[in-house]
C-alpha cells in the first residue's frame, strides 16, 4: 500500500470542513460572540514568531487530551459548543484538529486556512509570545 501525500489529503478533508480567510477570523474576533482562539504550533514556533493576539497555545500533540473533558489533562476552556477556531502555521495541522474535534463531537469548529502565515503576512498585529513564555531560543 502507497503512503498517502498529506497535502493531497489536507486538501481533500478541507473540502470537509470550514475555512476561514484573514477577514473573516478577524470579523468574528472583533464580534460580540465568545471566540476560543487556538494555536496549535509548537512552542518555539510559537515564541519565535509570536501568536495571534488572544490565542491560547495548545500543542497539536496534545489538543484530544485537552478537549476531553474526562482526560486527566482536561482544560476548562473547552466547550463541546463553544466556537472553537484553531489556526497552524500554514494551514496542514488544523485541518487534521478540525476533523479531530468534530469526530469528538465538538459542533462549532473552524480553522484559518492559510494558517499564522496568512494572518502575518497580511499584516495583522501579532502577539509577543517570547515575553511571557518560560522557554526560549538558545543560541548554538
Amino acid at each position: 500500500m502507497a503512503i498517502r501525500n498529506v497535502f493531497e489529503h489536507v486538501k481533500k478533508l478541507s473540502a470537509e470542513i470550514e475555512n476561514l480567510e484573514v477577514d473573516d477570523l478577524k470579523r468574528e474576533l472583533d464580534a460580540e460572540g465568545d471566540v476560543l482562539l487556538l494555536d496549535l504550533r509548537e512552542i518555539q514556533e510559537r515564541v519565535d514568531m509570536g501568536t495571534i493576539p488572544g490565542a491560547i497555545h495548545v500543542p497539536r500533540g496534545m489538543l484530544e487530551f485537552w478537549a476531553d473533558p474526562a482526560s486527566p489533562y482536561a482544560r476548562d476552556y473547552f466547550a463541546e459548543d463553544k466556537r472553537t477556531i484553531v489556526f497552524c502555521a500554514g494551514g496542514g495541522r488544523s485541518v487534521y484538529a478540525v476533523k479531530a474535534l468534530q469526530e469528538m463531537g465538538f459542533s462549532d469548529v473552524a480553522h484559518l486556512a492559510g494558517g499564522f502565515t496568512s494572518w502575518k503576512d497580511a499584516g495583522e498585529p501579532i502577539e509577543d509570545a517570547a515575553s511571557t513564555s518560560r522557554w526560549v531560543r538558545r543560541e548554538q
